[in-house]
């Protein structure tokens, strides 16, 4: 049985919410991702995630409400590039369940006939594991490696580039 989520913008109502599950997931998430940890850069992100180029979204579990992950679709171009790059990440209690599976593979769906995207890109370290799991497990294909690609923490990292085509 797939797990059923629901994916909606990022928003100022998510801020509680947000950072709670942001601080019980610190250890989760290094060193792959930095999500926003107090209110004021949690305010920053839901400003620059509000379009029309950069767009973020919860993940949410259909039946309790629980805030699973989040998604951020940036870089939007439109024309006749019609692409974005997405970073995601879930929250802990609710990683390796196939929830955020159903989110990534809601928001493509979203992207490619809402939003009239083309293709969808995932830029990856390639020691994480579990993000190369989840771009593949919903059909991303590996296109390529980029090293020093972006500044992470103070760093420039090598990463993997994943790609989805809309249909």
């Amino acid at each position: 049985m797939r797990a059923a989520v629901r994916i909606a913008p990022l928003g100022l109502a998510d801020e509680v919410d947000f950072l709670a599950a942001a601080h019980a997931s610190r250890s989760l998430h290094a060193p792959w991702v930095s999500p926003a940890l107090t209110r004021s850069a949690f305010r920053a992100r839901v400003r620059r995630l509000t379009g029309p180029d950069h767009l973020g979204f919860t993940v949410r579990r259909a039946d309790t409400g629980a805030l699973v992950g989040c998604i951020e679709l940036t870089n939007i171009v439109h024309g006749v590039f019609r692409s974005g790059c997405l970073g995601y990440y879930a929250f802990a209690g609710h990683e390796r369940q196939g929830l955020m599976t159903a989110g990534l593979r809601r928001l493509a769906r979203h992207a490619f006939t809402q939003l009239r995207l083309h293709r969808l890109e995932a830029n990856i370290q390639p020691g994480n594991a579990a993000s190369i799991a989840l771009a593949r497990s919903c059909g991303f294909q590996l296109e390529g490696y980029s090293p020093r690609y972006l500044k992470l923490r103070g760093r420039w990292r090598d990463h993997e580039r994943w790609a989805l085509l809309a249909r």
